[in-house]
């Protein structure tokens, strides 16, 4: 039996999949929505485990989705922000080059900013650099006053309130298993099938399997690659006003240990980018074997290990050693030492879809099977663009 008839269904309560049922909703206040989440709460995953950064929008390909969504998106959730109360700081960041032979690449991504209309960005000098972060060091920089922090599962707490109020259901505990998109979609669940007009799946780290059950090809699949954070200890005076970024590996859509603060006053280093054995691996201990096989039987995963393994060495260093993890933030952030550690620790996993030849996949991915829309490829910066995201997604499905 076919428990009820939606006119949507969003599969997942990650903060994108929220937002895309609001979008939906502010469009067609009378229609029937429901989130399907199996965890107990929203943002358990990406969203709830990432640095907390509104990114600007420097990093992406001019023309791409990452571009056009995180600065629009950006501005949104700012504004989303201020209109309901979430805490959240525009304090800014700076990319730093920390030698001449990083200049080139710091050309590039200024130019990548300004072809994306990235507010405010400008270059800045080292004299400017220690007026901006007294504590940090830099041949020249890029500062992105635009930049700011933001306490995303606060976000999506009020996402699901708002949700209620506009009359969605969201249900927690309930593990979406399989979706069947053709003609109306019914969506499959552990606590039965429930049937709608329109599907869109927003399952991060899941979201390849869900699609290939519907139909889509394997190609992209996740890999998931772990990201840990090491705390510091708070100090007299603040380590920094914002946020330090070292010029990233261009190769990668990593962006590199950083140091970050926090809505909380927290400042943490990292994220480090390392493959890890289970989409939920939080800890280095958790294994799945079938996240496992999957990855070490996807040919894209050899080409990523044969092209970056000098990288992979790096990560595997400062997982293995606090002392090459706060080494790689000394850089730019110098008389770092171990002993600034305050002995805390945590970690997200980044859902990153890689190709069947071993391209890191760097934009939003969107497929579609009959009646659903999947969101193939979603990782930061998803949650900054996550209500711009949600007005290209209800865009294609209502076109």
């Amino acid at each position: 039996m076919v428990r009820a008839t939606h006119d949507l269904v969003v599969v997942g309560a990650g903060i994108v999949g929220l937002a895309v049922a609001r979008e939906w909703l502010l469009r067609r206040p009378a229609d029937s929505v429901v989130v399907l989440e199996r965890e107990p709460g929203p943002a358990q995953h990406q969203s709830g485990h990432n640095s907390g950064v509104i990114h600007g929008g420097i990093y992406y390909q001019p023309g791409s989705l990452k571009a056009s969504l995180c600065v629009e998106g950006a501005r949104l959730m700012y504004d989303y922000c201020e209109q309901h109360g979430v805490a959240y700081e525009r304090c800014g960041k700076l990319i730093v080059a920390v030698s001449h032979d990083e200049l080139p690449r710091l050309d590039a991504l200024e130019a990548r900013g300004h072809a994306n209309a990235v507010p405010g960005l400008r270059r800045v000098g080292a004299d400017e650099i220690a007026e901006i972060e007294p504590n940090a060091i830099g041949v020249q920089a890029l500062h992105a006053p635009n930049t700011g922090i933001v306490d995303y599962p606060g976000v999506a707490r009020e996402l699901v309130t708002e949700l209620a109020a506009l009359g969605a259901q969201v249900r927690f505990g309930t593990d979406v298993t399989a979706i069947d998109g053709t003609a109306d979609a019914v969506v499959h669940t552990g606590a039965g099938p429930v049937r709608a007009a329109r599907v869109i799946a927003c399952a991060g780290l899941w979201s390849d399997r869900l699609a290939r059950r519907a139909g889509a090809p394997r190609d992209p699949q996740i890999v998931p690659f772990r990201g840990a954070y090491l705390g510091l200890k708070p100090t007299a005076r603040p380590r920094l006003n914002g946020m330090v970024y070292p010029v990233p590996n261009p190769d990668l859509p990593f962006l590199g240990v950083h140091i970050t603060k926090h809505i909380d006053g927290a400042v943490t280093l990292g994220p480090t980018a390392m493959m890890v054995a289970a989409r939920d691996g939080y800890s280095l201990r958790r294994w799945r074997w079938k996240d496992a096989w999957e990855t070490v039987t996807w040919p894209g995963t050899w080409h990523v290990a044969h092209r970056y393994w000098r990288v992979g060495i790096d990560e595997l260093q400062m997982a293995a050693s606090r002392r090459a993890f706060v080494a790689a933030a000394a850089r730019y952030l110098p008389g770092l030492t171990l002993a600034d550690l305050d002995g805390s620790s945590h970690a997200g996993v980044r859902a990153q879809a890689v190709g069947r030849d071993g391209t890191l996949v760097d934009d939003f991915v969107i497929s579609r099977t009959g009646a659903a829309s999947h969101v193939r490829n979603a990782p930061s910066p998803a949650a900054t663009s996550a209500l711009a995201l949600a007005r290209e997604l209800v865009d294609r499905v209502t076109a």
